[in-house]
Protein backbone atom coordinates (compact mmCIF):
# COMPACT_ATOMS: atom_id res chain seq x y z
CA UNK A 1 0.00 0.00 0.00
CA UNK A 2 1.27 3.45 -0.63
CA UNK A 3 1.31 6.08 1.76
CA UNK A 4 -0.60 9.01 1.34
CA UNK A 5 0.47 12.57 1.36
CA UNK A 6 -1.01 14.43 4.16
CA UNK A 7 1.89 14.00 7.02
CA UNK A 8 -1.27 14.42 9.70
CA UNK A 9 -3.70 12.16 8.77
CA UNK A 10 -2.89 8.96 6.55
CA UNK A 11 -5.24 5.98 6.20
CA UNK A 12 -7.01 3.83 3.93
CA UNK A 13 -9.48 1.96 6.02
CA UNK A 14 -11.92 3.41 7.95
CA UNK A 15 -14.57 3.49 10.92
CA UNK A 16 -17.95 3.10 11.55
CA UNK A 17 -19.99 2.47 14.79
CA UNK A 18 -23.38 0.82 15.61
CA UNK A 19 -25.38 -1.77 17.67
CA UNK A 20 -25.71 -5.49 16.90
CA UNK A 21 -28.27 -5.41 14.11
CA UNK A 22 -28.85 -7.24 11.17
CA UNK A 23 -28.92 -5.07 8.32
CA UNK A 24 -31.03 -4.70 4.92
CA UNK A 25 -29.74 -6.04 2.27
CA UNK A 26 -26.28 -4.32 1.01
CA UNK A 27 -24.18 -4.26 -1.84
CA UNK A 28 -21.20 -6.65 -2.51
CA UNK A 29 -18.35 -5.59 -0.41
CA UNK A 30 -15.76 -4.10 -1.97
CA UNK A 31 -11.87 -4.48 -0.83
CA UNK A 32 -9.54 -2.38 0.94
CA UNK A 33 -8.75 0.47 -1.83
CA UNK A 34 -5.13 0.95 -2.53
CA UNK A 35 -5.20 4.15 -3.94
CA UNK A 36 -4.46 6.02 -0.57
CA UNK A 37 -4.53 9.96 -1.69
CA UNK A 38 -7.79 10.27 -2.28
CA UNK A 39 -9.53 12.80 -0.57
CA UNK A 40 -6.77 13.00 1.98
CA UNK A 41 -6.45 16.54 2.56
CA UNK A 42 -10.28 16.74 3.43
CA UNK A 43 -10.02 14.66 5.80
CA UNK A 44 -10.69 16.28 9.54
CA UNK A 45 -10.08 13.20 11.52
CA UNK A 46 -7.46 10.19 11.28
CA UNK A 47 -10.19 7.26 10.85
CA UNK A 48 -12.57 8.62 8.11
CA UNK A 49 -16.34 6.59 7.95
CA UNK A 50 -16.30 3.68 5.33
CA UNK A 51 -16.43 4.65 2.06
CA UNK A 52 -19.02 1.80 1.46
CA UNK A 53 -21.46 -0.14 3.33
CA UNK A 54 -19.40 -3.24 3.41
CA UNK A 55 -15.76 -1.51 2.75
CA UNK A 56 -12.75 -4.15 4.03
CA UNK A 57 -10.37 -2.41 6.22
CA UNK A 58 -8.15 -2.87 9.42
CA UNK A 59 -6.66 0.15 10.76
CA UNK A 60 -6.25 1.57 14.07
CA UNK A 61 -4.26 4.35 16.42
CA UNK A 62 -1.46 3.49 18.90
CA UNK A 63 -0.01 6.00 20.48
CA UNK A 64 3.77 5.32 21.80
CA UNK A 65 7.35 5.36 20.94
CA UNK A 66 8.71 4.26 17.63
CA UNK A 67 12.28 3.22 17.66
CA UNK A 68 14.26 1.53 14.90
CA UNK A 69 16.32 -1.98 15.51
CA UNK A 70 18.71 -0.60 13.54
CA UNK A 71 20.18 2.75 12.97
CA UNK A 72 20.86 2.18 9.44
CA UNK A 73 17.90 0.69 8.89
CA UNK A 74 14.84 2.84 10.05
CA UNK A 75 12.35 1.11 8.31
CA UNK A 76 11.91 -1.82 10.71
CA UNK A 77 11.67 -1.82 15.04
CA UNK A 78 9.31 -1.60 17.80
CA UNK A 79 6.25 0.32 18.45
CA UNK A 80 5.96 0.67 22.09
CA UNK A 81 3.21 1.85 23.98
CA UNK A 82 1.71 3.82 26.58
CA UNK A 83 1.67 0.74 28.51
CA UNK A 84 5.20 -0.26 27.76
CA UNK A 85 4.26 -3.02 24.94
CA UNK A 86 6.36 -3.80 22.13
CA UNK A 87 4.72 -4.68 19.23
CA UNK A 88 7.04 -5.51 16.37
CA UNK A 89 6.17 -2.61 13.61
CA UNK A 90 7.68 -1.55 9.90
CA UNK A 91 7.52 2.39 8.25
CA UNK A 92 6.05 2.58 5.04
CA UNK A 93 5.92 4.93 2.00
CA UNK A 94 6.24 8.79 3.11
CA UNK A 95 6.03 7.67 6.88
CA UNK A 96 9.89 7.02 6.83
CA UNK A 97 11.27 10.67 5.36
CA UNK A 98 8.35 12.10 7.87
CA UNK A 99 9.94 10.21 10.31
CA UNK A 100 13.64 11.19 9.34
CA UNK A 101 12.51 14.68 8.83
CA UNK A 102 9.78 16.33 11.36
CA UNK A 103 9.49 13.82 14.25
CA UNK A 104 11.02 13.51 17.05
CA UNK A 105 11.53 9.47 18.19
CA UNK A 106 12.18 10.20 21.70
CA UNK A 107 8.95 11.06 22.35
CA UNK A 108 5.32 9.84 21.83
CA UNK A 109 3.32 10.45 19.06
CA UNK A 110 -0.52 8.90 17.61
CA UNK A 111 0.24 6.07 14.91
CA UNK A 112 -2.16 5.53 12.58
CA UNK A 113 -1.43 1.61 11.34
CA UNK A 114 -2.51 -1.51 10.07
CA UNK A 115 -2.58 -4.19 12.57
CA UNK A 116 -1.78 -8.05 11.04
CA UNK A 117 -1.50 -11.36 12.73
CA UNK A 118 2.03 -13.16 12.15
CA UNK A 119 0.89 -16.26 10.73
CA UNK A 120 4.00 -18.40 12.07
CA UNK A 121 3.67 -16.91 15.79
CA UNK A 122 0.05 -15.85 16.19
CA UNK A 123 1.87 -12.01 17.72
CA UNK A 124 0.58 -8.97 16.36
CA UNK A 125 2.22 -6.96 14.01
CA UNK A 126 1.50 -3.45 12.73
CA UNK A 127 2.38 -1.23 9.46
CA UNK A 128 3.11 2.43 10.17
CA UNK A 129 1.48 4.58 7.58
CA UNK A 130 1.26 8.00 9.50
CA UNK A 131 1.01 9.90 12.30
CA UNK A 132 -1.80 11.82 13.27
CA UNK A 133 -0.48 14.82 15.00
CA UNK A 134 -1.82 18.18 12.81
CA UNK A 135 -1.18 20.15 16.08
CA UNK A 136 2.51 20.38 15.06
CA UNK A 137 2.71 18.86 11.68
CA UNK A 138 -0.05 20.95 9.91
CA UNK A 139 0.83 24.83 11.01
CA UNK A 140 -1.92 25.45 8.51
CA UNK A 141 -4.93 23.96 9.78
CA UNK A 142 -8.09 25.45 10.86
CA UNK A 143 -10.37 23.89 13.81
CA UNK A 144 -12.36 21.48 11.99
CA UNK A 145 -9.05 19.12 12.31
CA UNK A 146 -9.38 16.92 15.14
CA UNK A 147 -6.03 17.38 17.27
CA UNK A 148 -4.19 14.49 19.03
CA UNK A 149 -5.21 14.74 22.02
CA UNK A 150 -9.20 14.47 20.99
CA UNK A 151 -8.78 10.99 19.17
CA UNK A 152 -8.64 7.47 21.17
CA UNK A 153 -5.76 6.13 21.45
CA UNK A 154 -5.83 2.36 20.84
CA UNK A 155 -9.23 2.35 18.73
CA UNK A 156 -8.97 0.03 15.80
CA UNK A 157 -12.00 -0.55 12.91
CA UNK A 158 -12.24 -3.86 11.55
CA UNK A 159 -14.46 -4.90 9.13
CA UNK A 160 -14.45 -8.07 6.62
CA UNK A 161 -15.88 -11.59 7.14
CA UNK A 162 -15.70 -14.07 10.35
CA UNK A 163 -14.32 -17.37 9.21
CA UNK A 164 -13.31 -18.86 12.71
CA UNK A 165 -15.07 -18.61 15.88
CA UNK A 166 -13.74 -20.79 19.32
CA UNK A 167 -16.62 -19.22 21.64
CA UNK A 168 -14.63 -20.85 25.12
CA UNK A 169 -11.23 -19.59 24.10
CA UNK A 170 -12.91 -15.96 22.54
CA UNK A 171 -11.10 -16.64 19.12
CA UNK A 172 -12.77 -14.47 16.57
CA UNK A 173 -10.64 -14.73 12.81
CA UNK A 174 -11.33 -12.10 10.14
CA UNK A 175 -10.67 -12.34 6.83
CA UNK A 176 -10.04 -8.68 4.84
CA UNK A 177 -9.93 -8.26 1.36
CA UNK A 178 -7.32 -6.13 -0.29
CA UNK A 179 -7.77 -4.52 -3.70
CA UNK A 180 -5.26 -5.73 -6.14
CA UNK A 181 -2.26 -3.08 -6.90
CA UNK A 182 -2.07 -4.01 -10.74
CA UNK A 183 -5.56 -4.19 -12.65
CA UNK A 184 -5.71 -7.65 -13.80
CA UNK A 185 -4.59 -9.37 -10.20
CA UNK A 186 -6.76 -11.08 -7.97
CA UNK A 187 -7.49 -9.47 -5.06
CA UNK A 188 -5.58 -10.65 -2.04
CA UNK A 189 -6.72 -11.83 1.46
CA UNK A 190 -4.99 -11.87 4.80
CA UNK A 191 -6.51 -12.95 8.47
CA UNK A 192 -6.89 -11.06 11.25
CA UNK A 193 -7.03 -12.22 14.80
CA UNK A 194 -9.34 -10.65 17.25
CA UNK A 195 -10.87 -11.37 20.90
CA UNK A 196 -14.23 -11.75 22.04
CA UNK A 197 -17.53 -13.38 21.93
CA UNK A 198 -20.15 -13.10 19.27
CA UNK A 199 -23.80 -14.26 18.69
CA UNK A 200 -24.81 -18.04 17.46
CA UNK A 201 -23.43 -18.58 13.76
CA UNK A 202 -21.32 -15.21 12.88
CA UNK A 203 -19.46 -17.47 10.35
CA UNK A 204 -19.32 -16.19 6.78
CA UNK A 205 -20.97 -13.13 7.73
CA UNK A 206 -19.88 -9.35 6.96
CA UNK A 207 -19.11 -7.65 10.58
CA UNK A 208 -18.41 -4.03 11.64
CA UNK A 209 -16.40 -4.44 14.75
CA UNK A 210 -14.99 -1.16 16.89
CA UNK A 211 -11.95 -2.91 18.70
CA UNK A 212 -9.58 -1.40 21.38
CA UNK A 213 -6.20 -2.75 21.82
CA UNK A 214 -5.58 -4.22 25.14
CA UNK A 215 -2.15 -5.07 26.01
CA UNK A 216 -0.77 -6.54 22.52
CA UNK A 217 -4.68 -8.12 21.95
CA UNK A 218 -7.79 -6.32 19.77
CA UNK A 219 -10.26 -6.86 21.66
CA UNK A 220 -13.86 -6.34 20.22
CA UNK A 221 -15.80 -3.96 22.01
CA UNK A 222 -18.35 -3.65 19.77
CA UNK A 223 -20.01 -5.66 16.66
CA UNK A 224 -22.28 -5.15 13.86
CA UNK A 225 -23.65 -7.96 11.82
CA UNK A 226 -24.00 -6.41 8.24
CA UNK A 227 -25.43 -9.89 6.90
CA UNK A 228 -23.78 -12.84 4.62
CA UNK A 229 -20.57 -11.66 3.08
CA UNK A 230 -21.12 -13.42 0.01
CA UNK A 231 -24.21 -13.50 -2.02
CA UNK A 232 -26.34 -16.68 -1.58
CA UNK A 233 -26.69 -18.55 -4.90
CA UNK A 234 -30.04 -18.82 -6.25
CA UNK A 235 -30.68 -22.73 -6.86
CA UNK A 236 -33.59 -23.55 -9.48
CA UNK A 237 -35.23 -26.73 -9.21
CA UNK A 238 -34.02 -29.11 -11.35
CA UNK A 239 -36.44 -31.43 -13.16
CA UNK A 240 -34.99 -34.89 -13.98
CA UNK A 241 -36.16 -35.36 -17.20
CA UNK A 242 -36.25 -38.85 -17.98
CA UNK A 243 -36.60 -39.70 -21.39
CA UNK A 244 -39.36 -40.94 -22.83
CA UNK A 245 -38.95 -44.57 -24.59
CA UNK A 246 -41.83 -45.59 -26.61
CA UNK A 247 -43.52 -48.73 -25.97
CA UNK A 248 -43.21 -51.56 -28.66
CA UNK A 249 -46.35 -51.92 -30.53
CA UNK A 250 -47.93 -55.76 -29.56
CA UNK A 251 -47.08 -57.48 -32.27
CA UNK A 252 -50.05 -59.27 -34.49
CA UNK A 253 -49.46 -63.19 -34.26
CA UNK A 254 -48.34 -64.93 -37.26
CA UNK A 255 -50.89 -66.89 -37.85
CA UNK A 256 -51.04 -69.24 -40.55
CA UNK A 257 -54.71 -69.65 -41.77
CA UNK A 258 -54.40 -73.17 -43.16
CA UNK A 259 -53.18 -74.04 -39.59
CA UNK A 260 -55.82 -72.22 -37.74
CA UNK A 261 -58.96 -73.22 -40.22
CA UNK A 262 -61.73 -75.74 -38.95
CA UNK A 263 -61.14 -78.96 -41.03
CA UNK A 264 -64.36 -79.45 -42.83
CA UNK A 265 -67.05 -82.09 -41.85
CA UNK A 266 -66.68 -85.14 -43.78
CA UNK A 267 -70.52 -85.53 -45.04
CA UNK A 268 -71.16 -89.38 -45.73
CA UNK A 269 -73.04 -90.23 -48.74
CA UNK A 270 -75.91 -92.40 -47.73
CA UNK A 271 -75.68 -95.66 -49.43
CA UNK A 272 -78.62 -96.75 -51.82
Amino acid sequence: MNLPQNTSSISSENQDRSPKKLSSPVPPSPPISSDEDIAISKRTQPIPPPSHPRQYRAIGLIKGKYQPTEESQITQGNLTTSDGVEIDAVLLGRTISLVKKHLDLAKEHLWVVYPRTKADSDHLHVQIVGVWEPETLDKDRDGSLVSSEEVEAGYFSIRGEVIFFAEEDEVIIVKIKQFPRKEGDKPKFFKLKLKGVLDTKPLKRFWDFNVHLEGETLVIKEGTDLGFAQKKPKFKKKFSKKPISKKPSPRKPNINPAATSRPKPQIKKPSN
